[in-house]
């Protein structure tokens, strides 16, 4: 294959695009329109990982005022990284290299929200299984590295992608000034 990179990353939108709307996004949703699977899902998901983000807006573990932070991450999701799914995949399927900067501002744009995620859940406290009660935060070291090998590649993958576009589209930069440079002296 020509484009590795490439190919991981249009994966890489394929398998978080359906996630987001299944799980991220069903914060937003009104109650009464989530589909029982998803729910379901949802409640598998927090209690077998505790999850102190997504747990936590789900009302899991009481009032989730204290996370109005990652409530507008989650809607930076739905508004921005949504949109950003489904034009990556087409522009990398295509290979344009129209969409470098789009992604390149996706790829620095969630790994630094992904990075306030991956902080939460290293400094949510520690608790041995018999002392977890169901509205206090805390996690399980199994929990804590469950949570750390979710939100690592989320954070990782689009801190990758950001150098890479942001150097690609260097590169097309330096030849677009070596061209009008060249243009000039005829």
């Amino acid at each position: 294959m020509a484009r590795p990179l490439d190919m991981f990353y249009f994966l890489f939108f394929a398998i978080h695009l359906p996630a987001s709307f299944i799980v991220d996004l069903q914060y937003l949703y009104p109650p009464q329109l989530v589909p029982p699977f998803m729910r379901g899902l949802l409640n598998f998901y927090v209690d077998m990982s505790r999850d102190p983000l997504i747990g936590g807006i789900a009302g899991a573990f009481g009032d989730s005022a204290h996370l109005t932070w990652f409530k507008t991450f989650i809607v930076l999701e739905a508004l921005f990284q949504i949109p950003v799914f489904v034009l990556g995949l087409r522009g990398l399927y295509r290979g344009s290299r129209k969409i470098y900067p789009l992604l390149a501002l996706y790829g620095a744009s969630s790994a630094t929200t992904t990075l306030a995620c991956l902080t939460t859940v290293i400094q949510t406290p520690s608790l041995p299984p018999n002392a977890m009660a169901k509205l206090a935060p805390g996690v399980t070291p199994e929990q804590r590295l469950l949570l750390l090998s979710s939100y690592v590649p989320f954070f990782l993958v689009p801190l990758i992608m950001a150098v890479d576009m942001a150097l690609r589209v260097a590169k097309l930069a330096e030849k677009g000034i070596q061209a009008e440079d060249e243009e000039k002296w005829k």
